[in-house]
């Protein structure tokens, strides 16, 4: 086994939109559900009922940050599950077609190929346009799902899913729609997402909660074909013995996103923005992907005009800040960008594309230390700098 040398708060840790350290409070939490109450909540012994008792608490908790019905509620084990849940049980469960955004996580993105279903194009900006979704959905029939993701998870370009949910009612009124909430818990009151959406997924560890665990809301009287069968959990829409200490630990976190969101958007917000100013004012050839004022508070993300990502992400990783690039495959390979590809930026931009992403442990001192660490890169690799 890897012996792990390094302290990690030796690193300066900017990539929270791959994975968010586990509070410490979900953390102390989970620990007593592992070691003493072990007991499978579907059985029916008094150590069975009191685990199932504290999953109904946990989804009380869950259900109230969303603003949905906590039967409306459903644990899984991650983002990607709940996603592939979504686009799968309703095409298999009506035969229609899938229909997404050119950027969705894949995930989505995936699926709907998969099944040969209809990506639209997005605009400039990384976000889909109502009025294109509505011609594209007049265009086809038998549409079973419609996904569009909340904020995307390379550039944190949000959605107006208002105007799009208008656009899919009107013109699919059969169709569920879908959202893809993995990267908005921490930066979106999400009882504003549900508002307008059928089915909802998140996934714990972008928020501060457990790796392995996920949610999906799915409103009541929707129906999707299930995609794990067995013992019947979950009402029957999510077969699996329940992961009890992880069933808490996401809801505590949940929990604290939401308390500590206007706050935490605020504080990272400004962060954000000096990180971006730092990094465009002090290298000739970067750019800002989005317009300011736009995307969320915690994603910076960044393009280096005709630089290597991989070289970037090596001499940061070399001065101890963690970041990320385009979306990597399970070896960890660089593929290009399709988001990127998507909204029309040029091979030169995506090449050098970053993303910083912040979060609850970070603080100033970590936004100038990738400042400067960004800058050196760039002045190594030929960059013009100030």
């Amino acid at each position: 086994m890897t012996e792990i040398t390094d302290s990690p708060r030796s690193y300066v840790y900017l990539d929270h939109a791959a994975t968010s350290p586990l509070r410490p409070e979900a953390r102390d939490a989970m620990s007593k559900y592992g070691d003493v109450m072990y007991a499978n909540p579907s059985g029916s012994h008094r150590f069975a009922r009191e685990a199932r008792q504290v999953i109904d608490e946990a989804r009380d908790a869950v259900a109230e940050v969303i603003g949905c019905r906590p039967g409306e509620v459903i644990f899984t084990s991650g983002g990607t599950e709940g996603a592939n849940a979504a686009v799968l049980g309703a095409t298999r469960r009506t035969g229609g077609t899938a229909v997404c955004g050119a950027t969705e996580h894949h995930a989505v993105l995936h699926c709907v190929e998969h099944i040969d279903g209809t990506v639209v194009p997005v605009t400039p900006a990384g976000s889909v346009d109502p009025d294109v979704m509505r011609a594209v959905l007049t265009d086809l029939d038998n549409v079973a799902v419609v996904s569009v993701m909340t904020v995307n998870n390379e550039t944190g370009a949000i959605s107006d899913l208002e105007h799009i949910s208008h656009a899919v009612r009107r013109q699919a009124p059969d169709a569920l729609f879908h959202t893809d909430a993995v990267q908005a818990a921490c930066w979106i009151d999400l009882r504003t997402v549900w508002s307008h959406v059928d089915c909802l997924t998140l996934s714990a560890h972008k928020f501060g909660g457990p790796k392995g665990m996920g949610i999906m809301v799915l409103r009541e009287g929707a129906t999707l074909e299930p995609l794990i069968l067995g013992g019947g959990q979950e009402r029957d829409r999510r077969s699996g013995t329940h992961n009890v200490a992880g069933i808490v630990g996401t809801s505590i976190a949940l929990s604290l996103t939401d308390k500590n969101r206007k706050s935490e958007v605020a504080r990272l917000g400004k962060l954000r923005d000096q990180l971006i100013s730092g990094i465009t004012s002090r290298i000739e050839c970067a750019t800002a992907t989005l317009a300011p004022g736009t995307g969320t508070a915690g994603t910076a993300h960044v393009c280096l005009e005709n630089l290597e990502s991989e070289s970037l992400l090596y001499l940061l990783d070399e001065a101890s800040v963690c970041v990320s690039a385009a979306s990597a495959c399970a070896s960890g390979a660089m593929e290009p960008s399709h988001v990127l590809a998507a909204m029309g930026v040029s091979r030169g931009r995506i090449k050098g594309s970053l993303r910083f992403s912040l979060g609850h442990t970070t603080t100033e001192s970590d936004v100038s230390a990738a400042i400067d660490a960004t800058i050196a890169a760039a002045a190594r690799l030929g960059a013009v700098t100030s």
